[in-house]
């Protein structure tokens, strides 16, 4: 077994750039000498998302229309972090007040995860915003249209449960979430 399986990038072509996609051909060398080539890399800026609780206790979703999948869909506030950012909390702070109007007492990161290692470059930083309150209108991108839903915790966990939550990263936030707070046990048993 080779203890490196990393690859050895030998070239690359920007084939599209924009600022919020940018994709690339890269031609590199496996460990085994093999070249792959060509090998498309999608570029992107960071992403963050937080399951957002309010003071009373409710979660806050989104409800907004996604074009590529046609659908509109519940989801947990989030966004790309902007070059500005100075750090992904500092980003998810904006892109809570800027969705949902709110700010939170406590901002706690739970993990980040790549949304597709294959392919993107990039990573998702999740958070658990807990206390908020609203302090503000929503301040939307020209191209959103959001609506705000509060929910009970043992709703969405039914949506959860009932597979309507259909944005992945946002499904996965959820659960690190619920598993942090407790709210959702494992409930299988493990064999050796």
């Amino acid at each position: 077994m080779t203890d490196n399986l990393k690859w050895e990038t030998l070239s690359s072509k920007y084939i599209y750039k924009d600022d919020w996609f940018t994709a690339r051909r890269d031609r590199c060398r496996m460990p085994s000498g093999r070249v792959v080539d060509p090998y498309y890399i999608l570029e992107f800026p960071n992403w963050v998302n937080a399951v957002a609780l309010t003071e009373p206790g409710k979660i806050l979703m989104v409800r907004q229309y996604r074009h590529a999948l046609g659908e509109t869909i519940l989801e947990i506030p989030g966004g790309s972090m902007d070059p500005t950012d100075v750090d992904p909390e500092f980003a998810m702070k904006r892109e809570l007040l800027e969705e949902t109007g709110f700010a939170f007492e406590n901002m706690e990161r739970i993990g980040d995860i790549s949304p597709n290692p294959s392919t993107n470059n990039n990573l998702t930083f999740m958070f658990l915003a807990k206390g908020g309150r609203k302090v503000a209108e929503q301040h939307l991108d020209p191209n959103e249209e959001i609506e705000i839903i509060e929910m009970r915790p043992e709703e969405v966990i039914n949506l959860l449960r009932e597979n309507k939550i259909r944005q992945a990263l946002h499904a996965t936030c959820l659960f690190y979430a619920f598993l942090k707070l407790g709210w959702m046990e494992y409930a299988g048993n493990f064999k050796s």
